[in-house]
């Protein structure tokens, strides 16, 4: 037996040499049994050994993707809900909704009350929380109630804060997305999608339309998305806890900083909520508005340790300017994502560069 998985490669797979076991697809009415490969964009071994630990992590029945979009479109291809309620999220949702829209009229609705009164049984209200780009978080029991009163669904993105932080399930959720590219992949070297439902027949109708869909993991994220679970929780609660020193320290000390405005986190809401799902810390990301869109442009610049780049979740602190590649957001809004580094090293990198600003 291995003790660290090995990469495959192989993108088909030899059928048994023993004749008479050999069984036509259209008389396995619910296709290959898991375990059994044929070709890689079906199944591999690697993508199995992902959603059987996934199984364990999320507490539910996994599926895997080539990414979390990949995730996102496998779940709206199969509910098919006519509405879905969302607020906001993350801007690729925002572009598979309006694709959805454009091609049949699937009819989009917000989530205040108004709306939520408006569906129906089959549709969805899909909420990501902690919301990107923010890092606050949404009340799930509340959406929840309201889904299951109209015979709707809530899918939850939690990819913001993955377990130990948050289970949706415990919640009301009836799926779990994530993008597994971020905190489960942790490395910023992996493309990953994951949903999580309670039904293992949902699960194989959800693998069938993958199959066609073209998007399950490929071999080598596979392999370096099982790498990156075997640490995930270590990374999380440290990321969790150094975030939640950057944030007091820059809340603490707002006053010092004329630029900047305000700070959004779920460790800053006072609802009782938020703890009862974060009780195990608070996700990573937060997001900074400054007093203006050139000041935005120019904070990452005068930063040491924290990269200016786009995505988040890895071991690295990032920060970006969030207006390069989210038309949603306030061009003075900065997304930060924070590592695995030395929190003090964090808090004396932003305390400088928030006072050269003062200065020039």
């Amino acid at each position: 037996m291995w003790v660290i998985t090995p990469i495959n490669v192989s993108t088909t797979f030899r059928y048994n040499e023993d004749p008479n076991t050999l069984t036509a697809i259209a008389d396995l009415p619910n296709g290959y049994p898991e375990g059994e490969f044929v070709y890689s964009r079906l199944s591999h071994p690697n993508s199995e050994k992902v959603e059987a630990v996934f199984d364990k992590i999320l507490g539910g029945h996994s599926v895997v993707y080539s990414s979390g979009l990949g995730a996102f479109n496998g779940l709206i291809t199969h509910f098919n809900p006519n509405q879905v309620a969302f607020g906001q999220c993350y801007h690729g949702v925002h572009a598979i909704l309006d694709i959805q829209t454009r091609n049949r009229g699937l009819k989009q609705l917000s989530l205040n009350e108004e709306d939520l009164e408006k569906l129906q049984p089959g549709d969805l209200i899909h909420i990501e929380t902690p919301v990107n780009p923010f890092g606050t978080s949404y009340d799930l029991k509340y959406f929840a109630e309201k889904a299951h009163s109209k015979g709707a669904l809530l899918s939850v993105d939690a990819t913001f804060a993955p377990p130990p932080l948050q289970d949706p399930f415990k919640f009301g959720a009836d799926i779990i997305m994530h993008s597994a590219t971020k905190y489960f992949g942790g490395h910023s070297d992996l493309l990953a999608g994951v949903l999580a439902v309670k039904s293992k027949d949902v699960k194989r109708r959800l693998v069938d339309d993958r199959i066609y869909l073209g998007t399950n993991i490929a071999n080598l994220e596979s392999y370096l998305l099982l790498r990156s679970l075997r640490s995930f929780d270590l990374r999380i609660l440290k990321q969790s806890s150094n975030a939640l020193k950057v944030v007091t320290f820059l809340n603490e000390n707002k006053h010092r900083f004329k630029s900047l405005v305000k700070i959004h986190h779920s460790s800053l809401q006072t609802e009782p909520y938020v703890k009862e799902q974060l009780s195990n810390g608070y996700g990573p990301v937060f997001a900074i508005n400054v007093d203006s869109e050139e000041t935005a442009k120019h904070l990452p610049s005068k930063l040491k340790y924290f990269h200016h780049a786009t995505s988040l979740g890895g071991v690295e602190s990032l920060i970006e300017w969030r207006a390069i590649t989210d038309p949603y957001v306030e061009k003075t809004l900065l997304r930060v994502s924070i590592g695995t580094e030395d929190p003090q090293d964090l808090i004396e990198d932003l305390d400088q560069a928030f006072s050269s600003l003062s200065r020039d």
